[in-house]
């Protein structure tokens, strides 16, 4: 897909729902707004969403994220379809309509699945007014549930797609170094900075900092360049696709 101008965007559980889990409506809508703006720009949008498992456990009626996978696949079967449904209706607002595509680390592992996800997106990426969302299907996928990895996923899309440019969308405003308040611009070196990850999350996500460089490390040396900024602030998009955005920013080496 080299000849297309496509950006794989990640958005985090933490950017998706309110502190009691439930779906964050305001945000979302904000996230769409961005979003909706891009193939105006010229870019194909895939868009990988974290989120069901979050937005199930409250519907559950659970105070906080479940310990065990049994209970986490039944929030991620109930909370799929509540978010998809907020995705549809918002999207449709800007004439966008959704596709759902749920995977697991199988589906990119096997070759003949790899090709034939590859071949869908291709499809479906030329089709004006289709915005492919992409999640872990948590309903069946328990290695991938424990270890909450939708980042990684992400990177392998991204490159799957042949991204120009792979964005995750976190809570924070990027890679901050430790005892520091402000974030690290560019990084040359993924893992000069690994020693930087924390590993506090929310209660209603999985992931941490430690995930998102690992898959940063992935995209980077499959040549994506990779931008970890803030989700709750989503109309920087555009500025970071020109280069000049509020994140931090993992070019690829020479």
């Amino acid at each position: 897909m080299s000849e297309r101008d496509v950006i794989v965007v990640k958005v985090g559980t933490g950017v998706l729902t309110r502190q009691d889990g439930t779906l964050d409506s305001a945000s979302l809508a904000r996230l769409v707004n961005a979003v909706s703006d891009l193939p105006d720009q010229g870019k194909r949008v895939i868009l990988v969403s974290s989120g069901a498992v979050g937005a199930g456990t409250s519907a559950l009626g659970l105070k906080e994220y479940p310990d065990d996978v049994l209970a986490r696949q039944a929030a991620a079967a109930v909370g799929q379809t509540r978010l998809m449904h907020a995705y549809e209706n918002l999207f449709r607002s800007f004439d966008l309509s959704v596709a759902q595509l749920l995977l697991t680390a199988a589906d990119l592992e096997n070759e003949d699945r790899r090709r034939r996800i590859g071949d869908l997106l291709q499809r479906l990426v030329d089709e004006q007014g289709i915005v492919p969302v992409i999640n872990q299907n948590d309903s069946v996928a328990v290695e991938e549930l424990s270890v909450g990895d939708n980042d990684m996923l992400s990177a392998r899309v991204a490159d799957l797609v042949s991204a120009r440019m792979l964005i995750l969308l976190t809570t924070v405003d990027g890679l901050y170094p430790p005892d520091s308040e402000k974030i690290v611009k560019e990084v040359p070196s993924v893992s000069e900075v690994m020693s930087y990850a924390k590993e506090k999350k929310g209660r209603f996500a999985i992931g941490g900092m430690e995930s998102k460089l690992r898959a940063v490390k992935f995209a980077v040396e499959q040549g994506v360049e990779t931008i970890i900024a803030n989700g709750r602030r989503p109309d920087r998009l555009f500025k970071i696709l020109e280069g000049r955005g509020f994140g931090t920013r993992f070019p690829v080496g020479e």
